[in-house]
């Protein structure tokens, strides 16, 4: 019988070197504990727990019954592009024509098309850190160099324009960030992006790719595009999609919006790899896009109720640190404050994540450790799940937590 290291000799060292998503598993884990007949909440995924609205569930059974059952072009229906030339007019006042519109198997795939058409073994990508955790290793696979950048809970995870400048070298060629932000739920405003966007402005060698997946769950009232800013906006790549504003996770439909040469790049990445989005969802995604922002709106409402509720809960936990996070369904609070602790089985809590091991096993709740985004000082809790959840959870996580020594 071959070892396990006898098996893995034969994978590439591309496929070794490179990390498992952590939210996907500690979801993983929470479902093997629920498997075994534990009461799990998992505050783990970053997935609205509404179903899709119904208008848009219609659609895709109508393109069913018109037929759309067959290969689409590798960039997306023409329809479905227009669509969101519309949608970019109309909320982020952008221009743009449906030849600058890539379609894509979920955001992720777009940011992977992004990353791997625009850099080369040794060019340096600068991160704004805490980051969503596949930023840093998509990097890392397209062989390209991540330097992160990061901010504190003290001044709401952003980082400065003095902090950006400071990074950039003359390796620099992409500048990477969310915003709303997984996992910190931060926001930058108008403000904020143009002292970026006039750092860059003196870098002409430097691409920008701005994920705005969480844009219609923003509590300031106002969502800002990097690409509004005319004089970068050829360098900047917006990347957007359907699974969190319309509650589409498993549809899996992303899409970016760049100049035409790096959309023709993707094109033809996307054409070697998965070719076109099923036809379904993109029929879905139309609907979403021309049935308007109310139930994204419904949506954003309930989020933001449920992130206070949280606030609220953890001001009642000692030792954690919260800031008050703008958008997205995240809460990122400071756990430090356990660091150095031991559980009462005699283990050591050296940092983010043998805490969350511990709070998953001893209070049945699963979260995400920070060092998964950059952050080891902090975890990462969805408040995307009902508000009885929420309470039981945080009451389970204060419990467990007093019994550190």
């Amino acid at each position: 019988m071959q070892s396990t290291e006898q098996v893995t000799s034969f994978l590439s060292d591309r496929i070794t070197a490179l990390a498992e998503s952590q939210t996907i598993a500690m979801a993983k884990k929470a479902r093997e504990l629920a498997a075994q007949g534990h009461d799990v909440i998992n505050l783990s995924f970053g997935e609205p727990d509404f179903q899709t609205p119904q208008y848009i569930k219609d659609a895709a059974k109508k393109a069913l019954d018109d037929g759309f059952t067959f290969y689409t072009p590798v960039a997306g229906y023409p329809d479905l592009r227009q669509e969101i030339v519309a949608k970019l007019k109309r909320d982020n006042n952008l221009d743009y024509k449906p030849e600058n519109i890539v379609v894509s198997t979920g955001a992720k795939q777009s940011i992977a098309n992004v990353i791997m058409t625009l850099i080369n073994p040794g060019d340096e990508v600068v991160i704004f850190s805490p980051y969503w955790v596949s930023y840093e290793e998509v990097v890392k696979l397209a062989e390209g160099v991540p330097v992160l950048v990061k901010a504190s809970i003290d001044n709401d995870f952003v980082i400065t324009p003095e902090q950006l400048e400071n990074a950039i070298t003359s390796n620099t060629k992409l500048v990477m960030y969310s915003s709303p932000c997984n996992p910190t739920g931060s926001v930058f405003s108008k403000d904020e992006l143009l002292a970026f966007a006039r750092i860059l402005e003196k870098h002409p060698q430097i691409f920008v790719m701005a994920d705005e997946i969480y844009e219609y769950i923003n509590f300031t009232g106002e969502h800002a595009s990097m690409a509004q800013f005319d004089f970068i906006k050829d360098r900047v790549i917006t990347v957007n999609g359907f699974s969190k504003g319309y509650a589409m996770t498993g549809w899996r439909v992303g899409y970016i919006a760049a100049r035409k040469e790096i959309a023709d790049a993707c094109d033809k990445m996307q054409s070697q790899i998965t070719s076109g989005t099923c036809s379904i969802a993109q029929k879905a995604a139309v609907a979403a896009l021309k049935g308007g922002r109310g139930a994204s709106e419904e949506m954003s409402a309930a989020y933001l109720r449920r992130r206070d509720l949280v606030l609220g809960l953890m001001k009642d936990i000692p030792g954690i640190v919260t800031n008050v996070p703008q958008g997205a369904f995240y809460i990122f609070p400071d756990v430090s404050a356990y660091f150095g602790k031991t559980t009462p089985d005699g283990q050591k809590i050296n940092g983010s994540f043998e805490l969350s091991m511990f709070i998953l096993n001893d209070a049945h709740v699963a979260a995400v450790s920070g060092d998964a985004f950059g952050a080891d000082e902090c975890m990462r809790f969805s408040f995307a799940a009902s508000d009885e959840k929420l309470k039981e959870a945080m009451e389970r996580i204060k419990v467990s937590l007093a019994k550190l020594q």
